[in-house]
């Protein structure tokens, strides 16, 4: 079995990644996201698709129950990818009323005023970007993404993934909310050895929305009783 990778191209849409044969060995792929400062780069999506016409390899489809809760007025995470017809759950772990909603095309659907977890959940079986938003706290702001992608991964805070997979050939599409379009945010990374980390940039756009709670809670007219 062959120890080193060919030469890999990435582009915000889509990276052409050629792994060593051997369908039935298991490989582990590993990488790691920077924005254009060069900072970490958490809550993007990694997909792997196997590549040049190829079946996909045996996977796991069955949906897990996944979750998408709300602490601090925030949503957690910030990102949730899953597969297509996964149940989601949207806790309130907070002590305060949420008003849950999306007017995304790939899902819509509203959760009034709750505390709590609501009996039901919500099941994604569209693929699509699904952007979340809270009806009481305009700055609250969580997606999820809804893939039908055999293999994918969430960056953590140091902008890491990794994917365990079958050794093969596969394309890898990189998202994140606040990245440019495919034409403005593109890099090319090598990958040495199947140990060593692909390095790869996304570069954001100039105003984010992080989601996060505004510093002064008085200066945006909310008394937090709610």
């Amino acid at each position: 079995m062959a120890s080193r990778l060919p030469l890999v191209f990435l582009t915000v849409a889509a990276l052409d990644l050629w792994l060593t044969a051997g369908a039935a060995m298991a490989a582990s792929l590993t990488g790691q996201i920077r924005d254009g400062s060069g900072a970490p780069l958490a809550d993007a999506v990694v997909t792997a698709r196997p590549a040049g016409g190829r079946l996909a390899p045996p996977v796991d489809l069955r949906p897990v129950r996944m979750e998408l809760d709300q602490k601090g007025r925030e949503f957690i995470p910030h990102v949730l990818p899953v597969r297509v017809g996964t149940p989601v759950f949207f806790p309130n772990s907070d002590e305060i009323q949420h008003h849950v909603y999306s007017f995304s095309k790939a899902k819509r659907f509203e959760i009034k005023l709750y505390r709590g977890t609501p009996a039901r959940p919500e099941v994604f079986d569209q693929p699509g970007v699904v952007a979340v938003g809270c009806n009481i706290h305009d700055w609250m702001l969580g997606y999820v993404y809804v893939t039908d992608a055999p293999y994918f991964a969430r960056t953590d805070g140091q902008g890491r993934w990794e994917l365990t997979l079958p050794e093969g050939e596969y394309r890898l599409a990189l998202w994140h909310p606040d990245a440019e379009s495919a034409a403005e945010s593109s890099a090319s990374a090598r990958a040495a050895d199947r140990a060593d980390p692909i390095q790869h940039t996304l570069v954001l756009k100039p105003r984010r929305q992080s989601g996060k709670p505004p510093l002064n809670l008085q200066q945006q007219n909310y008394s937090g009783d709610f």
